[in-house]
């Protein structure tokens, strides 16, 4: 196979004037090691992850986009606040993209790397929104027979974040969850989880629609914090579940104090477990994403036996070890079509993924909403 001697690779810079630039650039076909692969890369999702690289601080509601093609450029200002939060990356283009999926075209010289070519694997580490994608050959997960790359391609964050909710669970002492943002794809992943693992989840959704898809996949608990009832709703929930562990997706606002003020009414009402310094059982919300991007408001009123974190995938899978992060990889492997399967709202060129009236698609964060870059297209 003869391959180009350049690609295309989306960057994401940030001016010292103040303004954001993601374009297209040329890089030369890299030269590959004795243990790595060359990825083309075929498909690639858009996660809130990767928007936070892409995006920063910039005032989206205000992007514009300039020139067709490879040409295409995407500009936005960022606000003297933003700023001063994105001032460590100032001038430096960086990639983006943190996972994605592809055939392996060529090779090092190494027996495993050579065993690689033309498998369709997955890989993460950043920058795979790109027409190709150098790789250590030990980091690609091959997709088994049958699985195409836009079946393998959101099979690390979404999939590995859902089951380390589990495993943080059981890790921490807890027995059953809570989770926000529930209608999602990660939320629906989850559901199947729990349903398969026997662990109880009470889901928070934001619209009765949501409630709606998440009942039609067989999930219990279900509570809409749009309702009139949903303070009641989910004490009542989170006493029939006894969950005391909770993943936000939202991270702003006043949800995380409502989960706690839920845990501790739900307490209230078993014997034993209260004092005078509240429930004694520890009761946690980990913070683990931003589509609420306020102030995150605590209303302590749940006593002294509570937490509340950031949790971010990378940071628990280096403290869970390799023998943990292997078995969750095989167990995604295994079920890819299943339980960790994923859905597209639309299929993207790397070029139409910089038109502002595309990126104000995506940008929207709308809940079972995913958008897939195609760098092929």
């Amino acid at each position: 196979m003869t391959l180009p001697s350049t690609y295309k690779q989306m960057i994401s810079t940030v001016s010292a004037e103040g303004e954001l630039t993601m374009e297209l650039v040329d890089k030369p076909m890299p030269e590959l090691g004795e243990d790595e692969v060359l990825i083309r890369v075929e498909a690639t999702p858009i996660n809130p992850s990767d928007q936070g690289v892409m995006f920063g601080w910039a005032s989206m509601a205000k992007a514009t986009s300039s020139g067709s093609g490879k040409e295409t450029k995407l500009t936005a200002p960022v606000s003297p606040q933003g700023m001063g939060v994105m001032k460590a990356r100032i001038g430096q283009a960086l990639t983006v993209g943190n996972e994605g999926a592809g055939t392996v075209v060529a090779a090092g010289s190494g027996d495993y790397a050579q065993s690689l070519i033309g498998k369709v694997v997955a890989v993460m580490g950043g920058g795979m929104y790109a027409e190709y994608r150098k790789a250590s050959a030990m980091m690609c997960l091959v997709l088994q027979d049958g699985h195409t790359a836009r079946d393998g391609t959101s099979c690390f964050v979404n999939p590995l974040t859902a089951l380390s909710m589990i495993e943080t669970m059981r890790m921490e002492g807890h027995s059953a969850l809570v989770h926000t943002a529930a209608a999602s794809n990660l939320g629906q992943m989850l559901n199947r989880i729990c349903q398969a693992d026997g662990v109880e989840l009470v889901n928070v959704v934001r619209k009765p629609e949501q409630a709606e898809l998440l009942r039609g996949m067989g999930a219990k608990h279900i509570v809409d914090s749009s309702s009139e009832s949903f303070m009641a709703d989910l004490t009542d929930a989170i006493h029939a579940t006894g969950a005391t562990l909770a993943f936000d997706a939202t991270g702003g606002g006043n949800l995380a104090s409502n989960i706690l003020t839920a845990m501790e009414g739900a307490a209230a009402r078993t014997p034993g477990a209260y004092s005078i310094y509240g429930s004694v059982h520890h009761k946690q919300v980990y913070l683990y994403g931003g589509l609420d991007t306020s102030p995150t408001v605590l209303s302590r009123g749940y006593g002294m036996a509570w937490g509340v974190g950031g949790w971010l995938l990378p940071n628990f899978l280096a403290k869970a070890g390799v023998e943990v992060a292997m078995r969750l990889r095989a167990r995604v492997a295994e079920e890819l079509k299943t339980t960790f399967a994923s859905h597209y709202t639309d299929e993207l060129s790397l070029e139409e993924a910089l038109q502002a009236n595309v990126v104000a698609r995506y940008y929207a964060k709308a809940t079972g909403e995913k958008f897939l870059i195609c760098p092929q297209k």
